[in-house]
């Protein structure tokens, strides 16, 4: 059994309340090799069917997505891991830094950061066509702005171990009908890049991870049977394998893998 030398290391993971998402699987993840968790979220309230929630599809992803983190607390107690759960606006600089604050309260430092949260238009807004400055601008400022806020007060409060991992797309490069979407995404990996060559003196690596179609409530079986077609592996990305990417990031194996955008996307978008 790898040991990734996690062991009392302390993460935050923004945007972790799915329990189907990314930043839930990564917070378990993290948890299992015995690294301190701070799970972070913002309720994003869309309107769903609650009727229809019960089964994979944008009801079942709009309600967790518009919850609060219990049932990933549920998982987390069940580990008997140590975590803090906060409610939190990562785009607002203040709340930025009342993460590191009760962070950093609660278990001493921060060693690593998963830079997860992200949203997207919904409106079908986000084509050359019908792009607002509203979706512009609502998309940057979590995606972009919060990410780097993020990153920049890790830095700001590093110690002697730093691990940045931002979560990128697979198709950030081309992503026709989500353009600002796909344009955040390609800007947080030129971040990602510029931020690696900065930080490296400090002993800080920084990674981002572009997943494909991932399984996180949210790809009903018309969809599926759609996207399968492309991708070479035939089948779907759980979360958790997104999450054993990034546990591979943040171990002491990958300390000179920096500056780098691993698609984990099973041949999806190559």
């Amino acid at each position: 059994m790898v040991d990734y030398g996690l062991k009392d290391r302390v993460a935050i993971v923004t945007g972790a309340n799915n329990p189907q998402g990314i930043g839930a699987a990564t917070a378990i993840a993290l948890a299992r090799e015995g690294a301190k968790v701070v799970l972070t979220y913002k309720k994003v309230l869309c309107e769903y069917d609650d009727a229809k929630a019960g089964e994979n599809g944008v009801d079942r992803y709009y309600r967790a997505n518009a919850g609060d983190a219990s049932e990933v607390e549920k998982m987390l107690g069940g580990l008997n891991a140590q975590y803090l759960v906060l409610e939190k606006d990562i785009s607002d600089e203040n709340q930025v830094r009342e993460i590191f604050d009760e962070a950093i309260g609660r278990f001493g430092h921060v060693d690593i950061l998963v830079n997860n949260a992200a949203t997207d238009d919904e409106t079908g807004k986000d084509t050359i066509e019908a792009v607002t400055p509203d979706v512009i601008d609502e998309t940057f400022a979590v995606n972009v702005r919060g990410s780097l806020l993020m990153a920049a007060e890790f830095v700001r409060r590093r110690g002697d171990y730093g691990r940045i991992i931002n979560l990128s797309t697979d198709s950030a490069q081309v992503f026709a009908g989500q353009i600002t979407y796909g344009a955040s995404k390609a800007t947080l990996e030129a971040l990602t890049r510029s931020i690696a060559m900065e930080v490296g003196k400090y002993g800080i690596t920084v990674n981002s991870v572009a997943p494909g179609p991932t399984q996180t409530g949210w790809i009903d079986e018309e969809l599926e049977e759609a996207v399968i077609p492309l991708m070479p592996m035939g089948k779907l990305i759980q979360s958790e394998d997104i999450a054993n990417t990034i546990v591979f990031l943040a171990s002491e194996q990958a300390r000179f893998l920096t500056g780098q955008v691993i698609k984990v996307s099973g041949g999806h978008a190559l």
